[in-house]
This record gives structure tokens, C-alpha cells and sequence, in this order.
């Protein structure tokens, strides 16, 4: 990505790469000196901008959560690069056995930051974000939370994750009604093949506000980089996940479609499902994730490919929800 153009998170002045390396495998199915080696890579490529969570990977048994949060920390101390870097993390999920050890309350949000801040080595976030909503939980009362952090210098930017227009519309109101920090950013599940969610209405939320969005499952889930065909063993927990969500006819119709893109550009259909992404109006950068160095690359030739007009309009007339 050396040369590459970095982009402003919506209306702030923050710029990063056009792409995010995404960090739920780091300390999962990949290990820290992967981790490390894709972390280089992304970084002498001119990549600056790193997404995680608290809770990755709470979800494998023995883990705790914050593991993502510490490979990358002991990274960033390693290369003494903490400030050319745009780290990004979330908060929400449950990180303990007691009541207020999840959710958007005042109480764990402010617990939280100051448990990532540990993990990640660092005096300040760049962006914190919401990971999901929390009902339970009056979103000014969240908002003061994650406004009390930016007033500390804790957090220069704060940004949502998994919300709903009219979620995203009443906390973007209640900012502005009280005069708290609002959020800047989002990050929404949107790819070729899961486009109405974001598309019907969040999408011209998000322009109308000047938010940067930063989708994630770029490839859904695997399954546009070509990996998967109609009769092909689908095994693996992964696979029939997949399965489930695009092993369909308009799945396969928009997938037929990226591979032809690919074969006219002499690409592979990674790179034409996120070059697609990277074409949409107001789209600051897909996350990508990658175990291995070469998953990586794989993902960074997105950023070499220009589709035309007419490859704009095959791929979307192919995936039209």
C-alpha cells in the first residue's frame, strides 16, 4: 500500500489506510509470531489502521477475551510504532462472571477502556467503539460514558459497530442535544452478498452524517474468494456456516460474477470483492483479516485493481437484493 491515498474516518481528521487489518485470528488461529509477521507486512505495506475487541477470543474454551488486545500491544512496544498506528478496539461483550462485567453501561464501559488500555499498551485509544447495542441501557448514559473518555484523553474517537439506522439516528441525536462526543464511524456486515442491510436504509444515514464506514466480512465469510462450489465438501463448523447463509442461488449468481470480473482483470475474486467495496461512496476501509502473511497479500492487490463502470455495474446487477 506504499503511495496509496489514506482516507479521512468520515467528517473527522483522522486518516487511515484504505484497508483495516482485522485482529480476531491474532492469538486464535493464528499465533503471536504470525500474528507479528502479519502485523510487519501490513505496516511496511503503508497499512496504519488496526481494528480489535476486548472479547476476542472469549469464545475459545480457557480464554479469558483480551488476547487480541495483548498480541497487539506487545507488537506496537516491540516496534516502537505506537504512534503511526490508528488502533481501533470495541467494548460491550461480557468479560467477567458478574452483572456489570458487559454491556454499554457507564460502569463497564469505563472499566473496560482501562482494562484495554493495559492489554494494548497505550495511553490512548483512537477509536472506540460500541461493538453491538445495548437495550438495556439508556444511550445517553452511554454516550456520557464514552464522552467522559474523551474528555480524559483517553479515547480520541469513538465509533459503533452492528447498529441499526434508527439506532444510529437516535444516538446521533442525543449527541447533538446534549453536546456529547458522537459517534464517528460504524461498522456494518456488508459485502457483495449482504447488501440490503446496510443498503436500504444505514448507508444514507451514515452520508447524511458524515460518518466513516468500515465494513466488516468483506468476503463473507470466505465465500467470495472462490473457495466454495455447489457440490464441494462442506465439512468443517466454518463451512456449513457458510453454507447457511450463501449457498443459494443469488449467492452463487453474485460469485459467478466475481469470477468472471476477476477473469476479464486477470485478478483473483478477493480482490474484486474488496475493490468493489472500496468503490462504494463514502467506504473508508474494509476490514480484512488474514492467518498468514500470503492471506494478506492476497488482500492488499485489492488496492491495485480499477474497476470500470461496467464491472461496477455487472457485479451489482448480479448481487441487486
Amino acid at each position: 500500500m506504499i503511495g496509496i491515498q489514506y482516507r479521512r474516518l468520515g467528517r473527522t481528521g483522522l486518516k487511515v489506510s484504505p484497508l483495516c487489518l482485522g485482529s480476531m485470528q491474532f492469538g486464535w488461529t493464528a499465533d503471536e509470531k504470525t500474528s507479528f509477521a502479519v502485523m510487519d507486512a501490513f505496516s511496511e505495506a503503508g497499512g496504519n489502521f488496526i481494528d480489535t475487541a476486548d472479547i476476542y477470543s472469549r469464545w475459545v474454551e480457557g480464554n479469558d477475551g483480551g488476547v487480541s488486545e495483548e498480541v497487539i500491544g506487545r507488537w506496537l512496544q516491540t516496534r516502537g510504532n505506537r504512534r503511526r498506528m490508528v488502533i481501533a478496539t470495541k467494548v460491550r461483550g461480557r468479560m467477567g462472571p458478574g452483572p456489570n462485567d458487559e454491556g454499554l453501561g457507564r460502569k463497564h464501559i469505563l472499566e473496560a477502556c482501562e482494562a484495554s488500555l493495559r492489554r494494548l499498551q497505550t495511553d490512548t485509544i483512537d477509536l472506540y467503539q460500541a461493538h453491538y447495542y445495548d437495550a438495556d441501557v439508556p444511550i445517553q448514559e452511554t454516550l456520557e460514558a464514552f464522552d467522559r473518555l474523551v474528555q480524559q484523553g483517553k479515547v480520541r474517537y469513538i465509533g459503533c459497530s452492528n447498529y441499526s439506522a434508527w439506532r444510529l439516528t437516535e444516538a446521533l441525536w442525543t449527541s447533538d442535544k446534549h453536546g456529547l462526543a458522537r459517534y464517528d464511524s460504524i461498522q456494518p456486515h456488508y459485502n457483495l452478498v449482504h447488501r440490503a442491510e446496510f443498503e436500504r436504509e444505514l448507508r444514507e444515514v451514515c452520508r447524511a452524517y458524515g460518518l466513516g464506514i468500515i465494513p466488516y466480512s468483506p468476503l463473507a465469510g470466505g465465500f467470495l474468494t472462490g473457495k466454495y462450489s455447489r457440490d464441494g465438501d462442506t465439512d468443517s463448523v466454518r463451512a456449513e456456516s457458510v453454507r447457511g447463509s450463501y449457498f443459494n442461488d443469488a449467492g452463487w449468481k453474485a460469485l459467478e460474477a466475481v469470477q468472471c470480473v476477476a477473469g476479464e482483470l486477470g485478478a483473483t475474486p478477493t480482490a474484486v470483492s474488496i475493490a468493489w467495496l472500496l468503490a462504494q461512496p463514502g467506504t473508508t476501509a474494509p476490514i480484512i483479516g488474514a492467518n498468514t502473511v500470503e492471506q494478506l497479500q492476497s488482500s492488499l492487490t485489492s488496492l491495485e485493481l480499477e474497476l470500470t463502470r461496467e464491472h461496477l455495474e455487472k457485479l451489482e446487477k448480479a448481487s441487486a437484493w
